[in-house]
């Protein structure tokens, strides 16, 4: 089930930002600024942390930073566990890959929770056809694009307006023509998230 609630108590619970409230993760009114403890009755009382709590932690992380339920973990997990490579690495690579992240990685969302409502609401289109599922993972080749009728609409102009130039290595934007093409698969150095991911392995590796 996906958490509904205030995400800053997210990022206050694992202790750092994880940027799921776009802009204002970058100022003082990031809630994590003003209290840097966990929620609760107990938050400011130091617990001894355990190897299983810290694999745990890494995993909930995880799952809070590309807005994904435990099932769908697991699934990633799975697939990743299949696949030649380093379990840890090539899971966040799935992770990256999904769509509603290739779009957050565009720079056409400010979080990763908009680029999902977006692609949910149809404003996306993954090689010219309808692309509405945020978990679709995408490869190398794939052409990410705004659709034609959507390009009028407030939010996408406020994005291109916005929009720094700034993205990541794998992915060649187009702002004149709204799309991004994937050039390479994510190596684990663009990925900017501060994970341990072989904690998330030898959790589920039990």
């Amino acid at each position: 089930m996906r958490y509904t609630g205030p995400v800053c108590r997210l990022c206050r619970r694992e202790g750092q930002k994880l940027f799921l409230k776009g802009d204002r993760c970058y100022t003082d009114k990031c809630a994590i600024t003003k209290r840097n403890f966990a929620p609760g009755q107990h938050g400011q009382s130091r617990k001894k942390v355990t190897e299983y709590g810290r694999q745990l932690r890494e995993k909930q992380k995880v799952r809070r930073y590309y807005g994904i339920s435990e099932s769908q973990m697991f699934k990633y997990y799975n697939m990743a566990d299949k696949m030649k490579g380093v379990t840890g690495e090539v899971l966040l690579r799935l992770l990256e890959l999904r769509l509603d992240n290739v779009v957050y990685r565009m720079g056409f969302a400010s979080s990763r929770a908009e680029a999902r409502q977006l692609v949910v609401h149809g404003h996306f289109t993954l090689n010219g056809a309808k692309a509405d599922i945020p978990s679709l993972l995408t490869s190398v080749g794939d052409v990410i694009q705004v659709k034609e009728k959507s390009r009028k609409s407030d939010k996408i102009k406020e994005v291109v307006e916005n929009h720094n130039g700034n993205t990541v290595a794998w992915i060649n934007i187009d702002l004149e023509q709204l799309k991004g093409t994937i050039v390479s698969e994510p190596a684990r150095e663009d990925i900017d998230i501060p994970i341990e991911e072989h904690l998330i392995v030898e959790l589920y590796s039990k």
